[in-house]
C-alpha cells in the first residue's frame, strides 16, 4: 500500500469507523483528534487559527489531505447531531515517545553529536502532556461542533540544537543546509535509508513542513479552555532526561532545566 492509500485507511476510513461507532452506541461526545496539517498553510503572512480553511488541493501531500477528510467527516458528523470537539495540535514532542517519533530520534541524534549539518526551516512544538491537558479540558468544557489549535512555540533547527547544546553540553552544528539542495539530496537520502533499514532523516513532506507558517495562534484554546503550553526548553529537557533514562541515549547526563 503507498502512502496515500494507507493515510486515507488510517485517517478518512478509521475516522469514519470510530464516527459510526460514536453512532451505534450513542457515545456522549467525540474528541477528534486532527492536526495543524489538516489546515492550508498560506498565506504564510497571515497566522493560522481556526478560521482557516482545510486542505483541499490535490497537490498536498498524502497525510495533509487525508487529515483534512478526516475532519470534513467530523464536522459533517456534528451536523447531524453528534456531540464532537475537534483538536488540531501541532508538532507533539514530549517524554514517552517509545518508538521513538521522527522528530524523537533527530533530537537522540542532536544530544549524542551526530548529527554534522543542520536544515534551514523549523517547526511549531508543542508538548504531548499539554495537548492531552488539552484534549481533556475541550472534552469537559468546550461547545458542541468546537474546535481549537494545540500550539506550543516556533523554533528553527538551529534554536533547536542551541537548546540541547544547552542541556547535554553537546557543540551544535555549525552548518545549516539550504532547503533546496536538502530537497536535491532526497534521492539520496531514501536509497541509503532503503539500504540500511533505517527511517529517512528527512523526506520531501518533512522538508515541506519545515518550510510552513511559523505563526500558529493558540488565543481561542487560551481563551475558553485555559491552555497555556509549557516553556519549550522544558519539553526538550524533559524529553532528552526521559530518552537518557530509557536507554535511548547513551552515557548522557543533562543539565539543569
Amino acid at each position: 500500500m503507498n502512502d496515500q492509500g494507507r493515510c486515507a485507511k488510517v485517517n478518512v476510513e478509521g475516522t469514519w469507523n470510530v464516527i459510526e461507532a460514536c453512532r451505534r452506541n450513542n457515545v456522549k461526545r467525540l474528541v477528534h483528534f486532527s492536526s495543524i496539517h489538516s489546515l492550508c498553510n498560506e498565506p504564510l503572512d497571515i497566522p493560522i487559527d481556526e478560521t482557516r480553511p482545510l486542505v483541499e488541493s490535490l497537490r498536498s501531500v498524502p497525510y495533509d489531505l487525508s487529515k483534512a477528510a478526516g475532519e470534513r467527516l467530523v464536522r459533517q458528523a456534528t451536523r447531524e447531531g453528534i456531540n464532537t470537539v475537534i483538536i488540531n495540535p501541532t508538532g507533539v514532542i514530549g517524554p514517552y515517545d517509545y518508538r521513538p517519533s521522527h522528530f524523537g530520534q533527530a533530537l537522540i541524534m542532536m544530544a549524542e553529536g551526530r548529527i554534522p549539518v543542520l536544515l534551514e526551516g523549523g517547526f511549531d512544538w508543542v508538548d504531548a502532556r499539554d495537548v492531552a491537558e488539552g484534549a481533556i479540558k475541550a472534552e469537559q468544557t468546550a461547545p458542541p461542533g468546537a474546535n481549537y489549535l494545540l500550539s506550543g512555540a516556533w523554533l528553527s533547527m538551529r534554536e533547536t540544537a542551541a537548546v540541547v547544546s544547552q542541556i547535554t553540553g553537546k557543540r551544535p552544528p555549525l552548518l545549516v543546509c539550504p532547503v533546496s539542495v536538502a530537497h536535491a539530496c532526497v534521492p539520496i537520502v531514501a536509497e541509503v535509508s532503503r539500504w540500511t533499514g533505517s527511517r529517512p532523516i528527512f523526506t520531501s513532506v518533512s522538508l515541506k513542513a519545515l518550510a510552513g507558517n511559523r505563526n500558529i495562534s493558540h488565543d481561542r484554546a487560551s481563551r475558553e479552555l485555559g491552555y497555556e503550553p509549557r516553556p519549550i526548553r522544558e519539553t526538550l529537557a524533559d524529553t532528552i532526561m526521559w530518552f537518557t533514562d530509557n536507554g535511548y541515549i547513551k552515557g548522557q547526563k543533562t543539565q539543569q532545566r
